[in-house]
């Protein structure tokens, strides 16, 4: 048996880190179980924006499903998402049979939204109450400051806070922020505001020109903006339902 110098000696440079990440996941929530209905419809957006449905990452939630939807046919589904470009990586489930068919192809399963709440279960006759638990930290952060163009293929992200950059954005560029987002130059790459699901983050610009611009999962796509009587002017962007409204700043 090899002793630990020998270990050592054979891997003396780490293969591997292991490093946490943010990524811009779409999720697909089904509201019905109709496979003919998803083709049809994931064609048609496709078609107002191919570019953004190229191998795009997505989560299928299943959770939202109305009872008595019957069964889904799960391999199918992902069939239908692969033809228009987006990779399942998981499934958002609930019930037994969603769960039990995502466990059979070895596909992740991700808890129903909002399943991360835990319930408190009443205290049992006897139990001695536990000392209050030490509130949790502030998850609000400074706001990040960009004073630099940003580059295509650069990204950026506030984490916990708000995003200003004081310069331009350039095509092929992604900013994200869990609060609202800053642009005192042209935006012409991606905007992601809000992207732990904060609706009441927004979006400044001086000239817009992006991309893609989103709040909390709710996106348009620049052939969606282009056809917005403010394209090119400055603007804010909020969110009042699914629905995201640009006005003028």
């Amino acid at each position: 048996m090899p002793t630990m110098s020998q270990t050592e000696s054979l891997d003396p440079v780490p293969v591997f880190q292991l490093k946490g990440s943010m990524l811009a996941i779409t999720v697909l929530e089904l509201a019905h179980n109709n496979p003919e209905g998803l083709d049809r419809q994931l064609a048609a957006k496709v078609a107002q924006a191919p570019n953004f449905f190229s191998n795009t990452p997505l989560v299928l939630a299943l959770d939202k499903l109305p009872a008595g939807e019957g069964a889904v046919d799960l391999p199918a589904l992902m069939r239908i998402c692969r033809q228009h470009g987006l990779r399942t990586l998981a499934i958002r489930a609930n019930r037994i049979e969603d769960i039990a068919a995502a466990i059979a192809i070895d596909l992740p399963v991700l808890p129903p939204s909002g399943a991360r709440e835990r319930p408190v279960d009443p205290l049992q006759e006897g139990e001695v109450k536990k000392k209050p638990e030490k509130p949790p930290e502030p998850t609000i952060k400074p706001t990040k400051i960009i004073t630099s163009p940003v580059r295509g293929g650069q990204q950026i992200y506030a984490q916990g806070g708000d995003l200003v950059v004081i310069s331009s954005v350039s095509p092929g560029a992604e900013l994200l922020a869990d609060g609202n987002i800053h642009v005192y130059g042209p935006m012409r790459g991606r905007a992601l505001a809000g992207v732990k699901g904060d609706t009441k983050a927004r979006i400044f610009c001086q000239q817009l020109s992006a991309e893609l611009v989103s709040i909390a999962g709710q996106y348009k796509v620049s052939e969606d903006l282009r056809r917005d009587p403010l394209w090119g002017a400055a603007v804010q962007v909020s969110l009042s339902g699914d629905v995201l409204n640009i006005t003028r700043l």
